[in-house]
């Protein structure tokens, strides 16, 4: 299903929107910047001081910036400290969940840890979990009229029902609404509350419960000054 309008955005549309009146609770997070970047310091050995300075100063103004500003500014952010990387080469693994912290200290990351970091900062921010979603797609390489594609996970902004959604993407620069991302093709979405099959109009369960590389991130994050927690 390609995102033609705000209706039939990749499921993010009719079938993602309407899980965000349907759940109850709220997903809190709280940071704890100083164990975070001891964390960053101990899976590292390079000098994260600018890092450090320039997301504190993003962080300290986050009652004056817009939701856009916010949206654009974490995704700056990440992409500007942050190298494209596979894990096959940043941790030797086919497969591996970084911890932002991790990301940081080793400056590279591959589409998971991009998507993760945005949305966990994204929400001490003050965004709320049920407006970000975290989304595996399959990603059209080679053109428009290539059918080879890869897995990818991007992350998705929802204003409310009726707006589009907007994406932060690994790959570009820009934050674009879902309209303009012909190019991906969704396979299932989560966040901290829910986890979402492609059409869905419920989640289908605890992401915890189903995503073992999620549930094996959350244990690091509390070791690292991030808590994410239910209420």
């Amino acid at each position: 299903m390609k995102w033609r309008s705000k209706y039939t955005c990749i499921a993010l549309g009719a079938a993602l929107l309407l899980p965000l009146c349907s759940i109850g609770a709220s997903s809190l997070i709280e940071i704890n910047l100083n164990k975070f970047w001891q964390a960053a310091a101990r899976a590292g050995t390079g000098d994260l001081s600018h890092q450090k300075l320039e997301l504190a100063a993003i962080l300290n103004k986050k009652e004056s910036l817009s939701t856009r500003q916010k949206l654009e500014q974490v995704n700056r952010y990440f992409d500007k400290w942050v190298t494209y990387q596979t894990d096959d080469i940043v941790w030797q693994q086919n497969d591996y969940w970084a911890t932002p912290a991790e990301m940081l200290s080793k400056a590279r990351g591959d589409c998971e840890d991009y998507a993760i970091a945005k949305y966990l900062f994204l929400r001490e921010l003050g965004l709320e979990s049920a407006q970000l979603r975290l989304i595996y797609v399959k990603a059209r390489i080679g053109g428009r009229r290539s059918s080879v594609t890869q897995a990818h996970m991007v992350l998705g902004y929802y204003g409310d029902n009726n707006s589009e959604p907007l994406i932060l993407d690994s790959l570009l620069a820009d934050v674009l609404p879902a309209s303009q991302r012909t190019d991906l093709t969704p396979v299932f979405s989560f966040n901290s509350q829910g986890i979402w099959s492609q059409g869905a109009a419920k989640s289908v369960g605890s992401p915890t419960a189903r995503l073992s590389r999620w549930r094996n991130l959350l244990q690091k994050l509390d070791n690292e000054g991030i808590n994410l927690k239910r209420s």
